[in-house]
């Protein structure tokens, strides 16, 4: 048999500990499984249905624009983006690790006319220089990500933050890709605005979908554009009337993933939201404290460090790179490196999903310890 018709029999299933995808529940494993159906077919407008009210139930909202994009969750970034920014929008945005940064380019390639405030890699806003930033023009938008995939870190207040920006006129977008199911989102109790998320983190699935939701305001503002969205694949209101009552045509949306998506909502909401929050949360401490055994304590505070995405600074003298690949190569973990500056300095660790479990945790921590002891 020629190499190519037999690669797949070499690959291996890896433990996935980095910052996603996550590892893959055996139930979502089998709905991937499922017969693939049309995308007008009953079976899935009957389950986009069901669908709808479990992201509603994890993104504790009402809001009627609660769906899930055919893409992975840059689409959803992007989709918020482009239906909520007209050409010339003054957009703020506040950015704290790397999508805080790519979140103001999709803005500005987009039409909107972008102010940046930044915090250093590791560290967090507070409400008051927000206010300050938000104070200083007229924005219509102000962006900023929830939980920092590049650094661990978990913006607080995000309430507070919400009040500011309706304070001065603005929308508030959030991003909740690394958030969502793993610690509180609360879309209609913060007043967020838009929100956007992704289906391989603490959702459970493979990647390729984006859960997407849109409250009142941000609705009215995309219904209410002086023109049309740039995007015609990521037109909200083209989603809208695909899920909606109409069920209009919109694109060819796959079956097999909203099924595995479907099948990791269930997982979690059979779970209880609160009981797997509080799951990751003290499987996260199990890690943490096996870190710091290990003489490689957490780069982010206690205070607003992500349970499920770690930091771990790298000990001196450690190649960074090298041990990732030996943890790849003779333990089949993947975790990941820091991003920019923190490339050498941290390695990122997922604790989500079906991975966020005990013996993951006890058999990374072993593996870490042989490797660098030799």
């Amino acid at each position: 048999m020629p190499a190519s018709q037999n690669q797949t029999s070499d690959h291996q299933a890896r433990i996935l500990l980095g910052p996603g995808p996550c590892m893959t529940h055996p139930r979502v494993v089998r709905a991937l499984s499922m017969p693939t159906v049309g995308h007008l077919d009953p079976q899935l407008l009957t389950l986009y249905a069901e669908e709808q009210v479990m992201l509603r139930e994890v993104f504790q909202t009402r809001n009627d624009w609660t769906f899930a994009l055919s893409g992975t969750g840059t689409s959803g970034m992007e989709a918020a983006l482009v239906n909520l920014i007209e050409p010339g929008d003054e957009v703020l945005v506040a950015i704290h690790g790397y999508f805080g940064e790519r979140l103001a380019e999709i803005a500005a390639r987009v039409g909107g006319k972008v102010d940046r405030i930044t915090r250093p890699l590791g560290e967090i806003f507070t409400v008051e220089e927000i206010e300050a930033a938000l104070g200083g023009k007229k924005y219509k938008l102000f962006a900023i990500v929830h939980a920092e995939t590049s650094t661990g870190a978990e913006q607080l207040h995000i309430q507070e933050i919400a009040a500011a920006a309706h304070k001065y006129g603005a929308l508030i977008l959030l991003d909740t890709v690394t958030s969502l199911g793993g610690i509180p989102v609360k879309i209609d109790e913060w007043q967020i605005d838009a929100a956007y998320s992704a289906s391989q983190k603490n959702l459970g699935a493979p990647s390729g979908l984006s859960p997407v939701t849109m409250g009142p305001r941000a609705q009215a503002k995309i219904e209410g554009r002086k023109t049309q969205v740039a995007s015609f694949y990521l037109d909200l209101k083209g989603y809208a009337s695909y899920w909606g009552g109409a069920h209009a045509y919109h694109h060819t949306a796959s079956s097999s993933l909203h099924y595995a998506l479907m099948e990791g909502l269930r997982v979690l909401t059979e779970e209880g939201l609160d009981q797997a929050i509080a799951r990751y949360r003290a499987n996260a401490q199990q890690l943490w404290d096996g870190l710091v055994d290990l003489g490689m304590p957490p780069f982010i505070p206690l205070e607003y460090r992500l349970p499920p995405l770690t930091t771990a600074r790298v000990p001196a003298g450690v190649d960074p790179h090298a041990i990732r690949a030996r943890l790849l190569n003779e333990y089949n973990i993947e975790i990941a490196a820091g991003f920019g500056s923190l490339k050498d300095q941290v390695w990122r660790i997922g604790l989500m999903g079906y991975s966020s479990r005990r013996e993951n945790i006890t058999l990374l921590l072993g593996a870490l310890g042989k490797l660098l002891s030799n």
